[in-house]
């Protein structure tokens, strides 16, 4: 990117209601779409969009991030000048953890003086998507804006949680939802801000100075009549994944081959972490319809309208409609699974019938043996 940008991607507070398949690990790292997670999308855009210095604001249980993002290889972010910074809360008092992203931010506020980069894209990491900030920027630019909000307009209901906004004709910001409630507009925000470097700490320490912790909440929604505050409308595919309902919903319509084109491949590839492991194996029992299989996986039984993760294990005989079934999962012979989403690990013996339903499916957490 011709433009200098550095990445923040805040974990800071992150609405989830994805009820045990955050138990363990943070909403950024919740598997998604076969073999991701949510938080590739954010990483993946930046890095295609030239962004090369990206900083992970971690709140609580990110050891599967550590794990996930590692040296940051994976999105050729393991540079020395640049590169992927995961950045944890710099407290242990729990009091302290518990404060707005904005302690946080200046907690770590050398890593912003530090560097030489004039601009900076904060993102979140459940807004699933593939986006090239550069237009964005360019936008910034042009609209003289003093901060630029990526938005979206969703006519349909929405499964996950989001800000509403409304924009003037001229795509000023003129009101912000102060959290999720019933602003009537069809315009969410996309949780993605663009703004100078040096606003953003010049928010961060006054806003602090006034006894105030949250950036949108705080020291973007009080100044409304004071900035500039553009809106830039995305018109790619969105998934707003932080409600049970919309994980479900969205992996289910990567079944769709142009929701998958859009997604993965326009205006860029999403990456994620590798893992060597051999082509699926189909036996010849097997039957699979309208499903993603990812690799590692033995199929002897039936598959339809399912999202089946690495490694897993589909008896002969066992039938899975309308399901995600994620890493190293195993389902015994003669077993049903419909509209359920099991999570790693998870072992159904043999002759089980298990079903919810498209608007409840059936959830089962790590490692159970049903």
């Amino acid at each position: 990117m011709k433009h200098r940008v550095m990445g923040v991607i805040n974990l800071i507070h992150e609405t989830d209601e994805l009820e045990r398949l955050t138990q363990s690990r943070c909403l950024a790292t919740v598997p998604f779409g076969a073999r991701y997670r949510l938080i590739d999308f954010a990483l993946s855009s930046m890095v295609n969009s030239g962004i090369h210095k990206v900083a992970i604001f971690a709140h609580k249980k990110y050891r599967s991030l550590m794990d996930h993002v590692g040296s940051g290889s994976h999105w050729d972010l393991n540079n020395r000048q640049s590169g992927l910074f995961l950045l944890p809360p710099a407290t242990d008092d729990i009091q302290e953890i518990s404060r707005g992203d904005l302690y946080h931010f200046y907690q770590h506020r050398d890593y912003f003086n530090r560097s030489t980069l004039e601009y900076v894209v904060i993102t979140r990491s459940h807004m699933v998507c593939n986006v090239d900030f550069g237009p964005i920027i360019e936008y910034h630019q042009e609209r003289e804006a003093d901060i630029t909000i990526v938005c979206k307009e969703q006519a349909e209901q929405l499964l996950g949680r989001a800000r509403k906004v409304r924009m003037d004709d001229d795509g000023r910001i003129t009101a912000i939802q102060d959290h999720y409630g019933r602003m009537l507009s069809d315009t969410i925000s996309m949780e993605m801000y663009i703004m100078k470097k040096e606003l953003l700490m010049e928010l961060v320490e006054t806003s602090l100075a006034q006894g105030q912790d949250h950036l949108v909440r705080h020291a973007i929604f009080s100044r409304i009549d004071q900035l500039r505050i553009y809106g830039y409308k995305y018109e790619g595919y969105l998934g707003v994944v932080n409600t049970l309902a919309s994980y479900y919903d969205h992996n289910m319509s990567l079944l769709r081959p142009d929701v998958w084109r859009e997604l993965f491949f326009q205006p860029g590839t999403v990456f994620t972490k590798g893992k060597d492991e051999p082509p699926a194996r189909y036996l010849g029992t097997s039957k699979v319809v309208n499903s993603l299989i990812a690799n590692g996986c033995r199929i002897e039984g039936t598959v339809e309208n399912s999202i089946i993760f690495r490694g897993v294990h589909i008896r002969k005989g066992a039938v899975v409609r309308n399901s995600i079934i994620m890493q190293n999962g195993d389902i015994g012979e003669n077993s049903i699974v419909q509209y359920s989403i099991l999570d790693k690990d998870v072992r159904v013996q043999c002759d089980r019938d298990i079903r919810g339903t498209m608007t409840s499916p059936f959830l089962a957490g790590k490692r159970k043996i049903i």
